[in-house]
């Protein structure tokens, strides 16, 4: 009740004055520095709710302790390499922090890779010590780390020297793993002096803290290398935005191994005392328990989260009167869902936001204040920085412009361009791939994003699309987001994604996919008609299909998978 209790009487500008007068200026922590001094300040506060467990700081600090001797116990060095292969866990935050503590490198990893994928990872990042559950779902993945280990050529090209495994089955543990139980009780062999000699010869904010992978839909995964200082500016940074008030809880139905979920949940959360729910998977039904539950103030997640929450039939059952903040982010959501979250969940303060990993997360959200019309055509402009920022960024953490892909020119505000950005959060590059980190990155720091898109005359981005997405109608550029936002105002409309498929007459065609609400129909007709007007005519897609909820490929993160609708279309006119 606390977070609500001193909303009612704040306003948002006191609510940031309150959490900036608790840092005159920028710390310029670790992550293992800075959660000391927040498990010191909020100790018997919940941190973390999972798995119908309450985990209050102190006991995150007292697992992170336990942890750092472990790895000390198993021989962990400064820089060495650490992976994690987890469901989401209580024992996540402490390992992260444990990592600091000993000046080590995290690198989660996404727990839907195939084993060959993972086996790149494993590789590329020279991680020597993993920890990893033995299943996690239908995944076999104790199974799947056994037989990398017996292929040569993974023989030939890892560090790997421990694999620590933490058991969920009654499977036999392989020889070449180490038990999770043993793995605690070689904490037992190092002393308090040991680890606190290594954690004060590890407090370097920039050095790095976290190598986290992209997801590879260009080309191999990319291990984009993230100091500690800019995983807290970041994190505080929102946390300034979106004037976070001591002790919120917040719901993140969102993976440990994503950026999201680490930087807007986690690391927010620890800079004012609040709680973070979590879950392994996500469901409508389960989600809408735990914010009843533990009375959640704020909801992070992705509009694929959302509308089925919304839909979820039993939704006006549960009691969510303290939820009244909400993040959607990762991909665009049209204006009726924005409105639908706001008349069914009581939200008075919604926004979304634009980054990606190479940013430490979000670079960009929209303001607190700001109308859904704006919210659905927009994705923000630099976030607030408060001491983390930079007097050259007004008070940012970072800055964007516009440039012609082509000339690398910079464009004038108001003018479609590839997004770039530069700041100090903004990646030192890509962890052993100085090729992709010098076409990626300039040598003044700018990096290209690979979204199109225009800054408008507020400073707002409004995002078109990736690079890739765009395609040409005889010979004229097309950003699919420009069809996407008309058609999703139909009344029938839930969701639509546009991609441009071959056509043998115009080079290029649209191809609409998309989810009707429910008991609505619609044909392909009545959507070409709604376009008529509103865009170009070389704009309307010329293809339109729809499919059901359960059809949309997607990421383990929520967001769709663009080439696999590319694929989709292909099928659909071959048949």
């Amino acid at each position: 009740m606390i977070a609500m209790q001193s909303l009612t009487k704040q306003t948002v500008q006191e609510r940031r004055h309150m959490l900036e007068s608790r840092f005159k200026e920028w710390p310029r922590d670790t992550v293992a520095r800075h959660f000391h001094k927040a498990c010191e300040q909020y100790g018997d506060q919940p941190f973390i709710y999972i798995h119908n467990q309450t985990i209050t700081y102190s006991e995150v600090w007292e697992n992170a302790r336990k942890y750092a001797k472990s790895f000390l116990q198993r021989g962990v060095k400064r820089r060495d390499h650490i992976a994690i292969l987890m469901e989401n866990d209580a024992t996540y935050p402490s390992l992260m922090i444990a990592a600091s503590m000993v000046g080590a490198v995290l690198i989660p990893i996404n727990t839907m890779l195939s084993k060959d994928e993972l086996g790149y990872i494993l590789s590329q990042s020279d991680t020597r010590f993993l920890l990893f559950h033995d299943k996690i779902r239908s995944n076999e993945t104790g199974q799947s780390i056994a037989r990398l280990l017996d292929e040569t050529p993974f023989q030939e090209n890892n560090k790997l020297e421990q694999l620590i495994c933490i058991q969920t089955t009654d499977t036999k543990l392989d020889e070449r793993f180490t038990s999770w139980n043993s793995f605690l009780t070689g904490a037992e062999e190092v002393s308090d002096e040991t680890l606190l000699n290594r954690w004060d010869h590890s407090n370097y904010p920039d050095e790095i803290g976290i190598i986290m992978y992209t997801s590879g839909s260009t080309g191999k995964p990319k291990g984009v290398m993230l100091t500690h200082d800019m995983l807290l500016r970041c994190a505080y940074s929102t946390c300034v935005s979106r004037a976070i008030e001591d002790g919120r809880t917040t719901f993140a139905p969102l993976p440990f191994y994503h950026c999201f979920a680490i930087v807007e949940g986690i690391l927010a959360m620890s800079f004012v005392g609040g709680s973070l729910i979590s879950a392994p998977v996500f469901t409508p039904l389960s989600a809408l328990e735990m914010m009843e539950k533990y009375e959640a103030n704020d909801l992070l997640c992705v509009p694929t989260m959302l509308v089925p929450l919304l839909n979820h039939p039993r939704l006006k059952e549960f009691d969510l009167s303290h939820l009244y903040a909400m993040w959607c982010g990762a991909a665009p959501a049209p204006a009726h869902v924005w409105q639908r979250a706001v008349d069914e969940l009581g939200l008075t303060e919604i926004l979304t936001g634009y980054g990606q990993t190479e940013v430490t997360s979000s670079g960009v959200t929209t303001e607190l204040d700001d109308p859904i019309e704006r919210i659905t055509t927009r994705v923000g402009r630099p976030k607030l920085g408060g001491v983390s920022g930079l007097d050259e960024f007004n008070g940012s953490n970072v800055q964007y412009k516009t440039i012609d892909p082509e000339t690398l020119e910079d464009i004038p505000n108001g003018s479609v361009g590839e997004l770039t950005i530069r700041g100090n959060t903004v990646t030192r590059g890509y962890y052993n791939k100085p090729e992709e980190t010098a076409r990626a990155i300039d040598k003044d720091g700018w990096l290209r994003t690979g979204d199109v898109g225009i800054i408008d005359e507020h400073g707002y981005l409004q995002v078109l699309g990736r690079s890739t997405d765009l395609y040409k109608v005889s010979g004229e550029l097309v950003a699919p987001k420009e069809a996407e936002d008309v058609i999703s105002k139909h009344p029938d409309v839930s969701q639509v994604y546009i991609v441009g498929v071959p056509d043998r007459v115009t080079s290029e065609a649209g191809a609409a996919f998309i989810e009707l609400k429910e008991e609505a129909t619609c044909t392909r007709r009545e959507i070409v008609d709604w376009c008529t007007g509103k865009v170009a005519r070389f704009k309307v897609p010329r293809h339109v299909w729809f499919i059901d909820e359960n059809e949309w490929p997607m990421t383990s993160t929520g967001k769709i998978q663009k080439f696999r609708l590319k694929e989709l279309a292909k099928e659909k006119r071959t048949k």
